[in-house]
């Protein structure tokens, strides 16, 4: 017998199991058709539903309103369900004439109540396939279940068996399904949609055209994305089988889903409006949450429980669910679990959202409160068994004195690790003054009292050892980088006798699934950064004495050259960074203590000053008083506002640039973050938490950029990888890769020269976006290239698409660096943009992110030459030859860089670099900047200069010993390396110094 590979076949094995599952087919046709479209109800299930279990309340109606009480009653119904929102009137019911219909009964939290028991059971569950909803058109849906006539859920479902996927399921709910039908307005009838096919599942709960936003509800795939494969079933099974069965689907409705109410504030901070959200769980929160109530029921109080939550899991919504169902907990004798569940947090949000959300599940006053007093209020809420208590990490020793005196009352403790450090609360314990310290010692300083913080799940997990064994205490730690004493101290002991996280969701799977950005993908040392700017000319010809003076300038890795370091990130954002994010991006720069913050700060405001940046405003953040010689300095002087206001601040479009000292490297969410400079030693745990403040998304935020001074890639990669699971560290090194991808692409034949260049005078006369007609002709000569790709073979296509992408991505990375110019291949990413996205998908294409329109616009804005474009001041070199008054003087001696260091390296055995060279001659711009050796070049024959020369030679050496110890020990190790490097330099500068004097 020939196998059903249709979309029907699939939906018929869904309805199957539904039924099997306790709902029962339902065909709409005639008369319960017509209502359906009209009420966008099953208007004949609604009623048989309440007159089986309110026919005294049906009555009362029915003397109230006569004949027609069935249409008034529907009447009030849809008017409730507009006013209130469907959430609201399922868990309330319906008021009407004195009488209070329910719409739905949810199951008793206890055994206990016969009644209720009964009145739960009969819940009408059904499922209706093809269902027409309006008399205006002929569409359908896929599936709609329906509890008591209510379409709480709609699924529109695809088969990849028939050509579609889920990607097809979601277009069709954004752009073939109206939100101003009835059916579909947010939050009146349908509480969930759901795209899906076998192999993976997406949902939302409000239709908005376009703007739709679908969020996966996947389980998973060995820590990434996606769902594994499952034996003899389809990967999406869980969703029919487990998620949508009557009593998930009631527990789900009635525990979990809730109304989020958000202020939109103006540009003074004024709420002006409210955004409304209607959350539904994603399949890890709804997991997490039900596995842990089932594991205390089953195991009793006393348990710890460790739950590795990458950012971007939704935490604060897990912890409130949580929190409320840990407070609701019944043992099988129907006995309460705990006195109080009590959550330890500094996150502000968290006491409002858990407060709103408890409030809409229970509806009653009270069951939250913060602690924001003292001890005594914290005692009286634990004495008073307050169901849920908010409190800090501060109060935590008292609680666990506290409860460890009650014996005979039980207590869950959730830990929100997760914003430990906001605004560097952890911090204010740096409040020494350093006066008059070296920015060494400044390091070195802060580096030990940040060490002998201790984290606070390490503070936790100390109190709770130096109280001992808490039998009538369970924990339930949230983190996502936990350290190895939080592991030992919480973690679940494996079959291998290890400890492990109670339950996962991976910084990998928050990745791919698109909650954060993967803060690796574009991260460069300050080595590369030259390497890559350096590489672009390939060892040109150059001046001499221009050449090195300019590459010391920009590659000296002298950890303190703050000057130098200023002018590099202020000119990588303004040229890279500022028009990220729809022109709103902001950075962040590290530091590598709190006197550094503050030299950064002067630094940063003096070259914004000189250079006449008036668009770019800085902040600092650090703790306590900083002294720098005889002048003091606080946070908010610097800034001229007040610690408090800071994150508010930085979020408005007036600042652009936040230099921090430890303050604001963990618990800081700014999703308008884009680049961070690294200029302080970061490793472990520190440089997780450090670099991921980049990794929230907002729209128009593709990706993240990261400029390390200090680190090697390989260090931040071994920091992640224990919370990534998959390596995803890129670092593109050598630019000139893009000539290997370019060679890659031209056997396919698939465009001309003629028609790159084509589509790159249409970019350059003003941009497709503005022309109507330009479009036309852009579609015109991209089809070109899409017609001869449809001739290829399909292992073809899949290798140019892969190609092609990796070519695009990488010129955008290498763009963000420098700016790396060869007009061909700048064209060539032009056209390829275009291109990739009017080339047909194939089955196992992904989402292909091309670059946005910052390159387009950094491209319109410098135009092409036909030729090559000068480097600009953005952290990369100008390594062009100095241009002297006309007849002024003779032309220098040109010479490649590298044949002074083969002349080195071959007298000496050595293997230095151009690092090492511009070392020697910084050597010689030090001694060039120097009055008493000027004075001295002036006064004297070369002969006697050189005595005075030779005296202070080894003095300049010394100054210098931090920047390159490599290069410096050998000229005072190598006495005839010494005399080699003292001689040629002593001539340089006597000669440049009398000449100057001549000119």
């Amino acid at each position: 017998m020939a196998i059903d590979s249709t979309e029907k076949g699939f939906e018929t094995n869904v309805e199957v199991s539904l039924i099997a599952k306790g709902y029962t087919k339902r065909t709409l046709e005639g008369e319960a058709s017509r209502l359906f479209k009209k009420y966008a109800l099953d208007v004949e299930e609604l009623f048989a539903f309440l007159e089986e279990t309110q026919e005294k309340s049906m009555r009362a109606l029915e003397r109230a309103y006569g004949a027609s009480y069935k249409e008034k009653i529907l009447k009030r119904i849809c008017n409730q369900l507009q006013k209130q929102g469907v959430i609201y009137c399922l868990r309330h019911g319906i008021k009407d004439r004195g009488v209070t219909l329910k719409l739905i009964y949810n199951k008793p939290p206890t055994t206990m109540n016969q009644l209720m028991n009964d009145l739960y059971s009969k819940n009408r569950f059904t499922v209706s396939r093809q269902v027409y909803y309006s008399d205006r058109h002929n569409n359908s849906l896929d599936m709609v279940l329906f509890v008591n006539g209510l379409p709480l859920v709609v699924k529109e479902l695809k088969n990849p068996l028939t050509g579609q996927t889920v990607e097809d399921a979601m277009k069709q709910l954004k752009f073939d399904r109206d939100p101003n039908e009835q059916l579909f307005k947010f939050n009146e009838r349908v509480v969930v949609y759901f795209a899906v096919d076998p192999d993976e599942v997406f949902m939302t709960t409000e239709l908005k055209k376009a703007k739709t936003y679908f969020l996966p509800f996947n389980r998973g795939n060995e820590g990434g994305k996606g769902n594994k494969p499952v034996y003899n079933n389809y990967r999406t099974y869980y969703l029919w089988e487990e998620i949508l069965t009557p009593d998930s689907l009631l527990d789900i409705l009635f525990r979990f889903v809730f109304v989020k109410k958000d202020a939109i504030l103006d540009s003074n901070g004024e709420t002006i409006g409210e955004r409304k959200a209607l959350i539904f769980p994603r399949f890890h929160q709804l997991d997490v949450v039900r596995k842990l109530e089932t594991d205390v029921q089953v195991k009793s109080v006393g348990q710890n429980y460790l739950i590795q939550h990458s950012a971007g899991s939704g935490k604060t919504n897990s912890i409130s669910w949580l929190s409320h169902r840990l407070a609701k907990l019944h043992d099988e004798e129907n006995t309460v679990v705990f006195s109080s569940v009590i959550v330890i947090t500094d996150r502000r949000v968290l006491d409002k959202q858990l407060q709103d959300a408890v409030y809409q599940l229970e509806h009653k006053a009270g069951m939250v409160e913060r602690i924001n007093k003292d001890s005594n209020q914290l005692a009286q809420a634990i004495n008073g068994e307050t169901r849920i208590i908010i409190t800090t990490l501060q109060k935590f020793p008292f609680i666990l004195e506290k409860v460890s005196d009650l014996d005979r009352k039980k207590y869950a403790v959730i830990i929100d690790e997760a914003h430990s450090s906001q605004g560097g609360k952890a911090s204010t314990a740096l409040t020494n003054i350093l006066s008059d310290k070296t920015l060494e010692d400044a390091y070195e300083e802060d580096r030990i009292a940040e060490e002998n913080l201790d984290n606070l799940d390490e503070q936790i997990v100390e109190t709770i050892m130096k109280s001992g064994k808490q039998d009538n205490v369970s924990f339930f730690a949230f983190t996502a980088t936990p350290k190895p004493k939080t592991l030992e101290k919480f973690g679940t002991v494996g079959t291998d006798g290890k400890p492990h996280a109670f339950h996962e969701y991976t910084m990998r799977q928050a990745i791919e699934e698109g909650f954060i950005l993967d803060v690796l993908s574009n991260y460069t040392t300050y080595k590369t950064f030259y390497k890559i700017a350096k590489q672009v000319d390939d060892d040109p010809m150059v001046s001499k004495k221009q050449a090195t003076k300019k590459l010391a300038q920009y590659v000296s890795l002298h950890p303190h050259n703050i000057a130098q370091k200023t002018e590099i990130i202020i000119e990588h954002y303004r040229n890279f960074t500022r028009h990220k994010i729809g022109g709103r991006a902001k950075a962040m720069v590290v530091t590598a203590s709190r006197l550094h913050a503050v030299r950064y700060k002067i630094a940063f405001d003096q070259y914004i000053n000189k250079m006449g940046y008036e668009d770019l405003k800085t902040v600092v953040a650090f703790s306590g008083t900083v002294k720098d010689g005889e002048i003091s300095y606080l946070e908010s002087s610097m800034n001229g506002f007040s610690e408090k206001e800071l994150p508010d601040k930085f979020n408005s479009d007036e600042y652009k640039i936040l230099l921090v000292a430890e303050k604001y490297q963990t618990g800081f969410d700014e999703p308008l973050l884009h680049t961070m400079y690294v200029d302080k030693p970061l490793s472990g745990i520190k440089a997780v938490q450090t670099l991921s403040r980049l990794n929230r998304t907002c729209p128009g935020k593709d990706d993240t950029f990261v400029l390390d001074f200090v680190n090697e890639p390989e260090e931040i990669k071994a920091s992640f990888q224990p919370y990534y699971e998959a390596t995803g560290l890129e670092e593109v090194t050598d630019p000139n890769i893009l000539y290997d991808m370019q060679e890659e692409l031209e056997p396919y034949q698939l465009f001309t020269e003629e028609e790159v260049k084509a589509v790159n005078e249409l970019e350059i006369k003003g941009g497709f976006k503005k022309s109507t007609k330009a479009q036309a002709e852009l579609n015109a000569l991209i089809d070109k290239g899409v017609d001869r790709f449809k001739n290829l073979e399909e292992e073809e296509k899949e290798a140019f698409k892969a190609a092609a992408t990796k070519f695009v991505r990488t010129y955008g990375f290498i763009l963000q660096i420098a700016t790396f110019i060869d007009v061909e291949l700048h064209k060539l990413y032009i056209y390829l943009n275009y291109l990739l996205r009017k080339l047909p998908r194939g089955s196992k294409d992904k989402d292909v992110y091309v670059a946005d329109d910052v390159a387009l616009q950094y491209y319109r804005n410098q135009k092409v030459f036909e030729g090559s474009i000068e480097l600009e001041k953005s952290g990369g070199v100008e390594l062009k030859p100095t241009s002297y008054g006309a007849g002024a003087a003779a032309e220098e001696e040109k010479v490649r860089l590298s044949s002074v260091l083969d002349k080195l390296n071959e007298r000496f055995g050595t293997e230095f670099t151009e690092v090492d060279f511009l070392s020697r001659d910084q050597v010689k711009e030090d001694m060039l900047k120097s009055e008493d050796i000027q004075q001295k070049a002036k006064n004297n024959t070369k002969d006697n200069f050189k005595f005075a020369f030779e005296k202070s030679f080894m003095d300049f050496v010394i100054d210098r010993m931090g920047s390159n110890e490599k290069f410096f020990m050998k000229i005072l190790e190598n006495e005839e390396f010494k005399e080699f490097i003292m001689e040629d330099m002593m001539h340089e500068v006597y000669d440049e110094f009398n000449n100057k004097f001549d000119e």
